[in-house]
């Protein structure tokens, strides 16, 4: 009953956040056709970097980056991994981690997003401002969602489970892409080099990336490997056992979030 009143007040305040969201656009670029903010986009003089607006704009690109770049793939390669932890205590833990990453993450996007509003030009005239105005929107949407899940048994959890996991990679896959877009428009306003930006960012992410493949197989590579310890062990052994030394089904229930 508790969280079905919750669902009745979250309602209306994220329908009122969307529909912010929509307006804002076009309240921004009422004045000018979209065809002549893209003409006047493409047409823009370099842009001139004071040494203000040059923190600004690596303040801006830190938060970004730290926020969808690093901090929000490290809670889902954290939530991940819990789901092969065996120790209800690790798995507790863990789960506060996501939790806290997460926040931190989107206390960070917040920070960069009053940023970006008050000090740089904002027509969202161009591809990076657009992504990131959605991004913005969907930052703000996930943890609400995290916040009201079903508990365990309810019949809504698994379209809760599966809800949030798609935002999240969605977050995470949007939130790269655009921090790559943001690098390049960089550049192209400002006329300088971001090649060793790219290169590590690409390297980070590639390394997240692998990490995130390869956690859900080493469990298996230890099964294996116990599993061969184990038939060598029988094998020089002269007496039988009943049960096999690591049973395929020695599964331990525990729970991934309290």
């Amino acid at each position: 009953m508790l969280l079905l009143g919750r669902r009745r007040l979250l309602f209306p305040v994220l329908s009122g956040c969307v529909l912010i969201l929509l307006l804002v656009n076009p309240a921004l670029g009422a004045s000018d056709s979209l065809e002549d903010l893209n003409l006047s986009y493409r047409t823009a003089q370099p842009l001139e970097l004071t040494p203000k607006l040059s923190l600004q704009l690596k303040l801006h690109a830190f938060l970004l980056w730290s926020s969808v770049g690093f901090l929000m793939p490290v809670g889902v390669l954290l939530i991940r991994v819990s789901s092969n932890v065996r120790s209800a205590k690790s798995v507790r833990v863990l789960f506060y981690c996501h939790v806290a990453a997460q926040i931190a993450a989107v206390v960070l996007a917040t920070a960069g997003a009053v940023l970006s509003v008050k000090n740089f030009e904002n027509a969202f005239n161009n591809t990076h401002q657009r992504i990131g105005l959605a991004l913005y929107g969907l930052i703000w949407l996930q943890p609400v969602i995290g916040f009201i899940r079903p508990d365990r048994g309810v019949k809504a959890r698994s379209v809760w489970y599966l809800a949030h996991w798609l935002l999240g990679i969605v977050v995470c896959v949007v939130g790269v892409a655009n921090v790559y877009i943001g690098l390049h428009t960089y550049r192209e306003r400002t006329g300088r080099s971001v090649g060793l930006w790219t290169v590590l960012l690409t390297v980070e992410v590639s390394a997240l990336a692998l990490a995130y493949l390869l956690q859900d197989r080493w469990n298996h590579v230890v099964r294996l490997r116990q599993e061969e310890t184990a038939a060598v062990g029988d094998g020089r052994s002269e007496t039988t056992t009943e049960e096999p030394a690591y049973p395929a089904n020695d599964h331990k229930e525990v729970a991934v979030m309290p």
